[in-house]
């Protein structure tokens, strides 16, 4: 049986039925509805498990019939997500990196590679190394403008530790 129909997540069983009714009304090439049935079946279920492994999978297969780049970004980023939630900000990084060659508007891209960045500054600081901290430091603060640019209402702490470090207008 399909994840998407073991769920017991009323919001996630709602998604996929409208989903599943959109797909048969709406013409769709065979495949973006075969992309969407990895997302639906395997990634929604698994990751909100906490089953990255599968969700990561899956994730992969839904990339192979998936042409649109606009839809392949968000596929992208959501990898990133899986190995940032593990840790593995390198990986991260570079699954954003992606994305945002594929769509440049992805704010919450730009903010998580911040996060990355602000992070690593926190442990060299940790580590008693001054000048790697302020190099990763201001990497954060390039990805927290871009977010901020595309989404001026968001990323308010962000804004703040700008403010505070005076990187705001740099």
């Amino acid at each position: 049986m399909p994840r998407s129909q073991r769920n017991d997540n009323f919001t996630d069983k709602t998604f996929t039925i409208v989903a599943d009714i959109l797909l048969r009304i709406i013409p769709t090439a065979p495949g973006e509805k075969e992309a969407f049935t990895y997302y639906r079946d395997g990634v929604m279920s698994a990751q909100s498990e906490g089953e990255y492994a599968e969700a990561l999978q899956n994730y992969y297969e839904a990339m192979r019939p998936e042409i649109d780049p606009y839809d392949r970004s968000y596929i992208l980023y959501n990898i990133g997500l899986i190995h940032m939630s593990n840790g593995e900000h390198t990986e991260a990084l570079e699954y954003y990196f992606q994305a945002l060659k594929r769509n440049p508007s992805l704010p919450q891209a730009f903010n998580n590679m911040a996060v990355i960045c602000h992070y690593r500054g926190e442990q060299a600081i940790r580590q008693g190394d001054p000048e790697t901290a302020e190099a990763w430091s201001d990497r954060a603060a390039e990805y927290w403008k871009q977010a901020i640019a595309l989404a001026p209402g968001n990323y308010i702490e962000a804004q703040n530790w700008l403010k505070i470090t005076g990187r705001l207008g740099e």
